[in-house]
């Protein structure tokens, strides 16, 4: 028989009547550390050991807790009974108990657990706050590991093992991709213990405060309750919901298509227009879309959200093996290109399609001029391409020989089709990586060189239509010049 139990937040007088005679009918108490405030009150009786050594001996936490867990079995497969004491409830935050309970179920060594107060009971009621109120609760060491918190803004939050000034320093980094530097937390030290305290203090600021120990934890407070992914997925349910809107409920796939491609262009004039306030907006339009098509999908049976955000996670992992796997890579990007296009191919061989084209992946539906220059692109790799910039200007030479010599409008039509693919391809050889962008800016020009003959003809008190092309052109030239 493994016994566990807990040792409560701190005070001895917190430990249960079943945890108090469990440690005076021991022989031998095992402490995962003698650092504890009640270890001093324990019974003059009490034999006791604790493995402080093995801190000293490792430095990573999982090294210790291996271990402290190998000792603890090691005794119970010698018949022995064995108590093993941690800090507050074993079952919350307890590595090396976790660890010992799952070996001992695969040997089939039976395993007790004393539960005492873990650290969240003295926080709750410190910070003045009802943990069934959406509290989250995290070890800060795992959330401080991320680049992202894996929190719910709109929810409370508590993050116990915040034991030092460094730990406090990784985790606000994580916390801040979420949260404003200035956010307010509340640093809670030596919950359970006499000297306990809560500390206001700005996000930024929590790894400067000279209290954080051992018994350090970080409460986060919750931000708007519509600042979450999930308060989205929520509203979008619900007016997709009987009891919503009924515009919302009759969409479908299809219906939607018209404002994807709209909201997806107005992202791209907000980045064009280098304005970071309507970007987030437009953003925040494109999301809704594809929260809808989600939520029609999940309407219909088709997939839920967790499986797209599970096959978009696993694709991004897969196509890195240099950041998540065993490759190495250079820093070059032709490397990194070669990377991505080995891991989709390997991909696709893996797939049920018969025979798949270089080409295939490009949305045939994107923007012709878009897909015109990833055409290029594609076949260019595969060594369908001229071999230096002098072939592809022969080429445009050629197709505009054969619009000239057109026989009719609806021929000559075609012929410019042709044209325009060779000056993407031109482009291209130009290093012009967008040439959607590209046209984007021309068209932005000529708005505001027009809009200026406009407001020149309009201030003369005529309208523009009523000026000859050489009065307008003396003001485009004019609207030239103030662009320079």
């Amino acid at each position: 028989m493994i016994t566990i139990l807990g040792l409560g937040p701190g005070s001895i007088s917190d430990l249960s009547l079943q945890a108090w005679k469990t440690i005076q009918g021991s022989k031998r108490l095992h402490l995962r550390t003698s650092r504890h405030p009640c270890v001093a009150e324990l019974p003059s009786t009490c034999n006791w050991i604790s493995f402080d050594d093995v801190y000293e001996r490792h430095g990573e936490f999982d090294a210790v807790y291996a271990e402290i867990a190998a000792r603890i079995l090691d005794q119970g497969r010698g018949g022995q009974d064995v108590v093993y004491a941690v800090p507050g409830d074993p079952l919350v935050g307890e590595a090396s108990v976790a660890q010992i309970i799952q070996r001992a179920r695969e040997e089939s060594i039976e395993v007790e657990i004393v539960h005492g107060i873990s650290f969240v009971e003295p926080c709750l009621a410190l910070l003045g706050i009802d943990a069934l109120d959406g509290l989250q609760v995290f070890d800060a060491l795992a959330v401080a590991e991320q680049y992202h918190p894996p929190l719910n803004p709109a929810r409370p939050a508590l993050l116990a093992q915040v034991y030092s000034r460094a730990v406090a320093s990784n985790l606000k980094l994580t916390l801040m991709n979420q949260y404003d530097d200035e956010f307010p937390v509340k640093l809670v030290h030596g919950a359970g213990a006499a000297e306990a305290a809560v500390e206001e203090v700005k996000l930024y600021e929590i790894d400067r405060s000279p209290r954080i120990g051992v018994m350090t934890a970080l409460f986060i407070p919750a931000m708007d309750e519509l600042s979450s992914f999930e308060a989205l997925q929520n509203i979008i349910a619900h007016l997709r919901s009987a009891e919503g809107c009924p515009w919302d409920r009759e969409q479908t796939h299809k219906s939607l298509r018209q404002f994807l491609l709209e909201e997806t262009y107005e992202v791209l004039e907000a980045l064009d227009a280098d304005d970071s306030k309507a970007l987030y907006e437009e953003l925040g339009d494109l999301l809704l879309q594809i929260m809808l098509h989600t939520q029609i999908a999940i309407d219909d049976g088709e997939f839920k959200m967790s499986d797209l955000l599970l096959h978009l996670n696993k694709k991004m992992i897969r196509r890195h093996p240099h950041v998540w796997g065993n490759m190495e890579a250079t820093g070059d990007f032709g490397q990194l290109s070669r990377i991505w296009q080995a891991v989709k191919a390997a991909e696709k061989a893996g797939g049920d399609a018969a025979f798949a084209s270089l080409l295939d992946g490009i949305p045939k539906g994107a923007p012709a001029l878009f897909v015109a220059h990833r055409y290029s692109q594609r076949a260019a790799k595969a060594g369908f391409d001229w071999d230096d910039a002098s072939g592809v200007e022969a080429k445009f030479k050629e197709e505009l020989s054969e619009v000239m010599d057109a026989s009719s409008a609806e021929a000559r039509a075609k012929e410019i089709g042709d044209l325009i693919f060779v000056l993407v391809n031109w482009l291209r050889w130009l290093n012009v990586d967008d040439p959607e962008s590209l046209l984007r800016e021309t068209n932005a020009k000529f708005y505001q060189r027009f809009r200026h003959v406009e407001e020149q003809a309009a201030r003369a008190g005529k309208a523009i239509s009523d000026y000859k092309l050489a009065e307008l052109d003396a003001w485009w030239q004019e609207a030239k010049r103030l662009d320079q």
